[in-house]
């Protein structure tokens, strides 16, 4: 039931566009004056997520250094009535909308004499995250004297976001091909896609050194700590930021989060 935007080429057009919507849906229905106008609000509405997501990635990488977490201050800054809207980090921005969308929006943009500066340091920085991630699997291997080659790893979650079974530009993809570059002994498991998966399902993917969250599906943000530890895993890399941090923590499990 979201609103609906339209736009057209006439009014009489305008006119029906808007009463055949109105007759189909409850939901509200808001006339523009231009089909360019109509054209270029998902694209505005895609491209600020992923300036704000930009925003708190580089965020989390600067808490990272200073020992803040970075999901603290979100909810800290949610409690302010100044327009701030919480966004979160993660291993990096997937799917057909928001990472794809802002490319279209530069690249008109520069064709009509204009550079978005903005645009393209966010795109920038989210971009990074993937690699980003592998830096944090790296660190907490080292924590533990082990590098990434031959370690067993498993990559839990190949879908952009949870609850789906839709890979289109996920960071996921982008995470694995560099821990295969690296020589990993790599698992990858994801319960709505299991014909990518290597293995057949989560009590299997948890037999690994490390594991790596990188979609956050439900049933990985329900996995305990004590479940954790009972598989033996040493590092847990969590780049959704959904598992029990301090609960991992405390059973002497190395824990690298995005920011925290």
């Amino acid at each position: 039931n979201l609103p609906r935007v339209i736009g057209a080429l006439s009014k009489e057009g305008l006119k029906q566009a808007a009463d055949f919507y109105r007759s189909i849906t409850s939901s509200d229905v808001l006339e523009l004056n231009s089909v360019k106008a109509a054209e270029a609000t998902k694209i505005m509405e895609n491209t600020f997520r992923d300036v704000n997501i930009a925003f708190v990635n580089e965020m989390a990488k600067s808490f990272d250094k200073m020992g803040i977490d970075i999901t603290e201050v979100i909810k800290g800054a949610s409690t302010k009535p100044f327009a701030f809207m919480p966004h979160w980090p993660g291993c990096g921005v997937g799917g057909h909308c928001i990472k794809v969308d802002p490319y279209y929006l530069i690249s008109r943009a520069r064709e009509n004499g204009f550079t978005h500066q903005f645009l393209n340091l966010a795109r920038e920085i989210n971009n990074s995250m993937p690699h980003y991630t592998v830096g944090k699997i790296v660190e907490g291997l080292n924590e533990i004297d082990k590098s990434v080659k031959d370690t067993k790893i498993t990559v839990l979650g190949l879908a952009y976001k949870g609850g789906v079974d839709d890979i289109r530009e996920s960071p996921a993809l982008e995470i694995i091909d560099e821990l295969k570059k690296l020589g990993a002994d790599l698992k990858i498991f994801d319960p709505y896609i299991p014909e990518k998966s290597t293995v057949k399902g989560l009590d299997e993917a948890l037999n690994a050194e490390c594991i790596v969250i990188a979609t956050d599906h439900p049933e990985f943000k329900s996995i305990r700590p004590e479940e954790i530890k009972k598989k033996g895993i040493k590092v847990v890399i969590d780049g959704k930021n959904c598992l029990d941090k301090a609960g991992i923590v405390s059973l002497g499990i190395v824990y690298k989060g995005i920011g925290r």
